[in-house]
């Protein structure tokens, strides 16, 4: 759990409530039921998978399983801190999964950064939950005049409210669960999604035909804005593994014995090399793999390669650059989208990699059917027997106010997974 707002006074009776859920989420964290889904989860990194394991996302709806209005701290501070601690009691009574609670609380070191230098001007609509389309205004209008005005994104570290959340959290929590630093502050080195905000994606897309040049030269300047990123935050002594119950990819844990790096020294900041990193290019699915190879790959390739080990894919079907990702020297984990053709992504993974099965989520969003998500799941379950599988239902934005029905997913998907492997 990461707390990631500046910690106020906490009142008694918030404090109270805090600890009685953290003496609860205490007791599930060591289980034996834990041991057991760390056990999976790090055979599974290791291409040593005994079964599909089941994870869901309910990050996306939290509104809908923890609403607001059931809280009961007054705190901002506190409530945040309770919806967390909720949300995992949530996990291990109804949703029962294989979600991994560790019996600890984290903190992240607080960094803000700037941006490169210029910036889109957002238009937002809205759907009254916060949710809703937008179109932006690009900055960069001419690729030639343009690039010019772009400079490497820069951060500071702020101390002060780094140390007011590490203590609010050891003063609420003490003798209940430890506080831990675990730092992370990227999501994807996929470079195309920070290139589209900056150019927009029609002119992204015409530009590999009316300024090559041009493009390559500003998907040059990302790729090395992200090594400049990546060495500032190493060099700053600033990274912590995320080889535990840590979020790596676009959905699964980082449980692994393969990092750190056998040279690490406990307890020393890590590198760059002990992490799981990800690239992707999601917003790039209507580019042929030999564009994709000429614009893209070769600038994400040297960034992702710096990992100790990699995952590629979000929601964009790998199958037709498979050729082409599968050089990633330290590629362990591939997305397969709702969009995959899974028999061919079956055959072309094997027992290679890890099988990273993302279950279309409209199927638990819309019109609850059990005969279509059987279906299914059934086909992912079949056509990866025996192979190194997770299955991960994520970016799911509501569940008709029935929380009731990620528990329900969870349970035909265990019910089918026995059926065909006995």
């Amino acid at each position: 759990m990461t707390i990631p707002m500046t910690a106020p006074a906490v009142s008694q009776q918030d404090i109270d409530i805090l600890r009685r859920l953290g003496e609860r989420v205490a007791v599930i964290a060591t289980d034996p039921a834990m041991a057991e889904r760390r056990r999976l989860w790090t055979r599974l990194s290791a291409l040593q998978g005994e079964r599909p394991l089941v994870m869901v996302e309910t990050g996306g709806v939290l509104d809908e399983v923890i609403p607001r209005e059931t809280l009961s701290c007054t705190g901002d501070w506190a409530r945040g801190v309770e919806r967390n601690l909720r949300n995992k009691i949530f996990y291990w009574e109804q949703v029962q999964d294989d979600t991994p609670i560790e019996p600890r609380v984290t903190f992240s070191t607080r960094v803000t950064g700037t941006d490169y230098g210029v910036h889109e001007v957002v238009h937002r609509g809205n759907d009254g939950a916060g949710h809703g389309s937008y179109t932006w205004e690009a900055p960069l209008q001419d690729l030639e005049k343009d690039l010019a005005k772009l400079h490497f994104r820069e951060y500071t570290v702020d101390v002060e409210a780094t140390q007011q959340e590490r203590q609010a959290l050891e003063m609420v929590f003490d003798g209940i669960l430890p506080v831990v630093e675990r730092n992370w502050y990227w999501w994807t080195q996929g470079l195309t999604w920070e290139a589209i905000k900056l150019l927009g994606l029609e002119a992204f897309m015409l530009a590999m035909y009316d300024q090559p040049e041009g493009l390559h030269a500003l998907m040059a300047f990302l790729r090395d804005d992200h090594q400049h990123r990546l060495t500032w935050f190493e060099a700053q002594g600033l990274l912590t593994l995320n080889n535990e119950d840590d979020y790596v990819g676009s959905g699964s844990f980082g449980y692994t014995a393969a990092l750190p790096q056998p040279d690490y020294v406990p307890g020393q900041p890590a590198r760059i090399k002990d992490l799981w990193g990800l690239s992707e290019s999601q917003e790039t699915v209507g580019v042929s793999p030999e564009l994709f190879e000429e614009f893209i790959f070769p600038y994400q390739l040297p960034v992702i390669a710096r990992f100790g080990l990699s995952y590629y894919g979000c929601c964009e079907p790998v199958d037709a650059r498979w050729e082409i990702i599968k050089r990633i020297p330290n590629l362990r984990r591939v997305s397969v989208s709702p969009w995959s053709h899974v028999h061919t992504m079956a055959d072309r993974l094997g027992r290679d990699y890890v099988f990273c099965r993302k279950p279309n989520p409209a199927y638990v969003s819309s019109a609850w059917d059990e005969g279509v998500i059987r279906d299914d799941l059934r086909e992912t379950i079949e056509a990866t027997k025996g192979l190194n599988v997770e299955i991960v239902l994520k970016d799911v934005h509501t569940v008709a106010n029935e929380p009731w029905r990620f528990g329900r997913w969870v349970q035909m998907a265990r019910e089918l997974i026995d059926e065909v492997y006995g």
